[in-house]
């Protein structure tokens, strides 16, 4: 029996790691479904040839934008044996919900929503409380008033198909955070490139260094412009794997995020606070869910060690690491993640007991494959 699953790989393909694609190996539901509708949108992917759909909701108390592609959930129908059976086929249906970085929003999952819709996979994109079209965060601590909005999301999808949830960066720590919560009716959880178990020097150092804050809280005559420009070429070189490949669009999302020096203070104020909360924000040994772990190794904000080391404290994990991801492989390689993530959820799933709950769900991953 293989206890877990490991792939180190600097090519796009990632073979070799049962319900890890290789592009090879495709299904054929990947290509774009005849009646796909045109969303248009520039975020949308290379065609532009599959809706994603938007709504806003409100969870945990915050309200929020929801991007949703994929196939449309279906009404339940009449008769209670009928219920029963088209139920238990929800459960067994995977429905990803993928949850952004710091300083980021849904539209980040945009060219991913696109692969898993062509892949007749549902997958849904929030934003976070306090970021994109999301209501502000309260006072205090942040990542206790994360836990109430993912739960409530996580919650309100369950009823719609078994919850796989996915997050890059903070939403990787979240996704984490919810693993280790055993009431929640979670499938399998995939966490990408989550931070606070092995940092680069730069993440490390803003939560380090308060003269950098000080800086950026004085009221210093520094124009606009000159805020702009250094944001668009420090942005792409943390993201991106390839700063010459970033989309201009999803750039100048963030760039958005800093239109002068006294909001970049605050940001990097909260990204300090949030840093500091990391040193107590996991208990590992409490998940026992399938888990996919992706390690990036061109990320420059979170070292690809620690995903190695994140698979060695949940040893029934399964271990990705593409030594040609950035930070941000939903930007970098958005159908090579939309796979990977399609198959973990299949195999999540069918690990999935049928008349057991979480409390019960220990076997491994790894058991289910091999």
């Amino acid at each position: 029996m293989i206890a877990s699953r490991r792939e180190a790989s600097g090519s796009p393909a990632a073979a070799g790691v049962p319900g890890i694609p290789d592009p090879d190996d495709a299904p054929d539901s990947l290509e774009p479904p005849d009646t796909a509708a045109r969303s248009g949108h520039p975020g949308a992917g290379p065609e532009h040839d599959v809706e994603i759909r938007t709504t806003y909701r409100r969870f945990g108390g915050f309200s929020t934008r929801v991007l949703e592609a994929g196939p449309r959930p279906v009404e339940r129908p009449a008769g209670r044996r009928f219920r029963r059976r088209s139920d238990e086929q929800r459960r067994r249906t995977p429905r990803l919900v993928l949850l952004h970085g710091y300083c980021d929003s849904a539209d980040t999952w945009r060219p991913a929503l696109t692969e898993l819709a062509r892949a007749g996979v549902a997958a849904v994109a929030v934003d976070l409380p306090g970021f994109g079209e999301a209501s502000a965060l309260r006072s205090g601590a942040i990542l206790p008033q994360l836990d109430v909005f993912t739960a409530a999301v996580i919650g309100d999808q369950s009823a719609l198909g078994g919850v796989v949830v996915a997050g890059n960066s903070l939403g990787g720590t979240m996704a984490l955070r919810a693993a280790q919560n055993p009431s929640l009716p979670l499938a399998g959880v995939a966490s990408i490139a989550a931070p606070g178990l092995s940092d680069s020097w730069l993440v490390r150092g803003v939560a380090r260094n308060p003269l950098t804050r000080l800086a950026t809280s004085l009221p210093l005559p520094v124009p606009r412009f000159l805020v702009k420009s250094v944001a668009e070429q420090i942005v792409p070189r943390l993201l991106y794997a390839d700063s010459g490949k970033a989309a201009a669009e999803h750039v100048a999302r963030f760039v958005e995020l800093f239109p002068d020096f006294k909001t970049t203070g605050e940001r990097l104020d909260q990204a300090a606070r949030l840093i500091t909360e990391l040193d107590d924000a996991y208990e590992l040994d409490r998940i026992t869910l399938p888990l996919l772990v992706v390690a990036c190794g061109r990320d420059r904000l979170v070292n690809a060690d620690s995903g190695q080391r994140l698979h060695s404290l949940v040893p029934h994990s399964r271990l990705l690491v593409r030594q040609d991801w950035g930070h941000c492989p939903q930007l970098d390689d958005p159908r090579g993640l939309a796979q990977a993530l399609h198959y973990f959820a299949g195999s999540a799933l069918s690990e999935r007991p049928r008349d057991e709950d979480r409390h019960t769900r220990g076997r491994s991953l790894s058991d289910a494959v091999g």
